[in-house]
């Protein structure tokens, strides 16, 4: 008798509640963050217990600012942004890097004659700001190209989140992520033969992108690392199945666009583009790769994005714990 009221009595028992955490993304909705959006609509997050909110980004949302002040228990960012931010007293930790390699490159008209990146002189380079041009100043720093104009230097025109500037011939040269803006240049009817790239990858300056980082403050309380062990496991399998499965992802992400700007095909050519950026990645961040960053952010001559190598910048205690 006492065994069958026990579990009648379990049986009554509320279901616990989800532990709930937010993430911020770094832009809006679009398959950059398909694995979370994965993980949502496949329910790890739920069977880790979580309720997870994601919240979309825009040009006026600077993540940092958002995590800081309490709007989110984690989100994502370049690591450039991050380390300036902590830098400057936002003292953000790296808990995970789902991507591996970076996507950023400067798209050329061709006929300019620009061939390599010496002959980024005397030429207007569209650069994206709000924590984004960071790789870029940190690049032409070590080629030794002023940033401030003339024939020596290049002129920098602030880019917003569009091709614009090089359909319309403002500049000679924009910033373009592999996976979605090189595309929009294309879909505007311009060829890749009418255009050369330089992948910062390729170039030696690549700077980690799209790293998962939570206040430090936080990353002392045992309960907030248990919520963040579980929201990066079943982040990092969302990824993996995004990776296998990417037109199934991009249209998982469709389904949460909100907005209604994205479109299936660019969705999924977006999609097919940063699986080659999270592949090699399990989410624990490979300290070569963070102190590559870091010393690409160093060697700004006069005028570097940090000055000075930074501690505690990341943690392995997450990922040690979400892979075993």
């Amino acid at each position: 008798m006492l065994k069958t009221l026990a579990a009648a009595s379990l049986m009554a028992a509320p279901a616990m509640a989800q532990d709930e955490v937010t993430l911020q993304l770094q832009w809006v909705t679009q398959a950059q963050f398909a694995g979370y959006y994965v993980a949502l609509e496949n329910g790890y997050y739920e069977e880790e217990d979580l309720d997870v909110t994601i919240r979309p980004g825009g040009p006026d949302i600077a993540p940092p600012q958002v995590l800081a002040g309490g709007g989110a228990d984690v989100m994502l960012n370049w690591m450039p942004s991050a380390l300036a931010a902590r830098e400057r007293g936002v003292p953000v930790v790296n808990i995970a890097q789902p991507f591996k390699s970076s996507g950023l490159q400067l798209t050329c008209w061709a006929d300019t004659g620009i061939e390599s990146p010496e002959d980024f002189r005397g030429k207007t380079i569209g650069v994206w700001f709000f924590g984004n041009e960071y790789p870029f100043l940190s690049w032409m720093s070590q080629l030794g190209i002023p940033t401030d104009g003339g024939e020596d230097g290049v002129t920098v025109l602030r880019q917003g989140f569009n091709v614009d500037p090089l359909l319309q011939r403002q500049a000679d040269c924009i910033s373009t992520m592999t996976y979605n803006e090189y595309g929009q240049v294309l879909d505007a009817g311009v060829s890749e033969d009418e255009l050369i790239s330089f992948r910062y990858e390729e170039q030696g300056v690549a700077t980690l992108e799209d790293g998962i980082y939570a206040l430090e403050e936080n990353l002392e309380d045992p309960a907030f690392v248990d919520r963040m062990v579980r929201f990066v496991r079943a982040s990092m399998r969302g990824w993996k199945w995004a990776e296998e499965n990417p037109e199934d992802a991009a249209m998982i992400v469709l389904d949460y666009d909100e907005s209604g700007a994205q479109t299936e095909a660019h969705q999924i050519r977006m999609m097919g583009e940063i699986a080659m950026l999270t592949a090699g990645s399990n989410g624990a961040l490979d300290p070569a790769d963070y102190q590559r960053t870091v010393d690409t952010l160093l060697a700004g001559g006069s005028d570097p994005v940090i000055t000075a190598e930074p501690e505690g910048a990341y943690t392995l205690e997450i990922t040690d714990a979400a892979l075993q």
